[in-house]
């Protein structure tokens, strides 16, 4: 079974792992923190609207502890420390549902109560909290580009390697990329992006050969690797080197820009990794839930604080992109809802919310319950206890 950095802890047998934890620790509190500024974005413009928030919540579930501030808004930390959500005054549930009561208010009652807005400033209230995550990890990358420095490699190859998928393509040494698979490509992490999210399967690439523009079709092969912790994946290979990487430091405004591409070319990984698993070309087993995340973090600590900075950023996009998905109960069932609203310009059936609503959550809790079931099999759970008791 694969170690993680908890198992060390219990063994405490490597002085390093106090420094791993104190850096944990650190994430934690830098995650709490990033919870509270989210949340509080979404407060803000939830109050903006003059809507009145009923209690912000750092986690799930029962409250642990908590208090309550002059404006009547209960501040808690939950039992269950993933994400956070903002109540407002009328939710009949964190997922911002209308309890049945709000809806029989009478006119002079609805006042500052979120169902009785109008829909684009629903709208700007709900979008807030993902925007406020892309935001996050924008800022992170931005930081890092300005201290440490923005890394990436000219899109052009250096060598092919003979009998590979380049080389059978009728790439050279020289040429550069321009497309791949109907994406522009700026710099060489593009080609690995694109190559790794297709293992066999065909891809259209368009290079430059001196003043010649040429376009091939590349099949990349399927590469089955192992990480310095032990975790098994797929991805493509294309069989060419690039050129030396390029560390410059970016001013604040080539920082932001870098940043916001960075952020996108992630997003786009996620999608893309979404959609490929939906069509069986990438296996549910690389999904991960919060107990591989919790392991990354801990792989991460332990790589130093740069990897792991990024990892928030990374996370941060995750969290965003997620709860964009159109799913009721997420931020995106929400807007998704709400477009209806929009086209048929006339409040939803309350019938149907609910039924929307409780299928989300369905749909969400079973998704949560396959993700920990698929972490424990990764971490060899399932096949420890049929070892035990075969």
């Amino acid at each position: 079974m694969p170690r993680t950095i908890w198992d060390e802890l219990v063994d405490n047998r490597d002085p390093a792992d106090a420094r791993r934890i104190a850096i944990l620790d650190r994430l934690g509190i830098l995650e709490a923190g990033a919870e509270r500024a989210f949340d509080d974005v979404v407060q803000l413009a939830g109050r903006l609207f003059g809507v009145r928030v009923e209690s912000f919540s750092i986690g799930f579930g029962r409250e642990i502890a908590g208090w309550t501030d002059r404006r009547g808004t209960r501040w808690k930390l939950s039992l269950m420390p993933f994400g956070g959500y903002v109540k407002f005054v009328g939710d009949m549930n964190a997922s911002s549902q209308p309890s049945p009561e709000v809806r029989n208010l009478r006119l002079s009652e609805r006042e500052g109560i979120f169902a009785f807005k109008p829909l684009w400033q629903r709208a700007i209230i709900v979008a807030a909290g993902p925007v406020t995550n892309f935001a996050f990890a924008i800022a992170i990358f931005a930081a890092f580009f300005m201290a440490y420095g923005h890394a990436y490699t000219p899109a052009v190859v250096a060598q092919v390697a003979s009998g590979s998928p380049a080389a059978r393509a009728g790439l050279a040494a020289g040429d550069r990329f321009l497309v791949i698979g109907g994406e522009e490509i700026n710099r060489f992490e593009d080609v690995v992006r694109v190559i790794t999210m297709n293992p066999g399967h065909p891809v259209s690439a368009e290079i430059a050969r001196g003043s010649e523009r040429r376009t091939l079709t590349i099949t990349p092969a399927i590469l089955t690797e192992t990480d310095r912790f032990g975790n098994i994946y797929t991805r493509g290979q294309l069989g060419v080197a690039s050129g030396p990487r390029i560390i410059e430091r970016r001013n604040p405004a080539q920082a932001v820009w870098f940043a916001v591409d960075e952020t996108i070319m992630m997003t786009r990984v996620m999608a893309d990794t979404l959609v490929q698993v939906v069509t069986g070309r990438r296996s549910v087993k690389e999904l991960g839930g919060p107990l591989k995340i919790a392991q990354y973090s801990g792989q991460q600590a332990s790589m130093g604080w740069p990897n792991l900075i990024q990892f928030m950023a990374l996370i941060s996009i995750n969290l965003g992109f997620i709860n964009l998905l159109p799913v009721p109960m997420l931020d995106g069932g929400h807007l998704f809802l709400y477009a209806i609203e929009g086209m048929q310009r006339r409040p939803l059936n309350p019938r149907v919310q609910e039924w929307a609503f409780m299928s989300g959550f369905a749909a969400l809790i079973s998704l949560m319950l396959f993700l920990t079931w698929n972490d424990l099999a990764s971490f060899g759970v399932w096949e420890h206890l049929a070892n035990l008791f075969g």
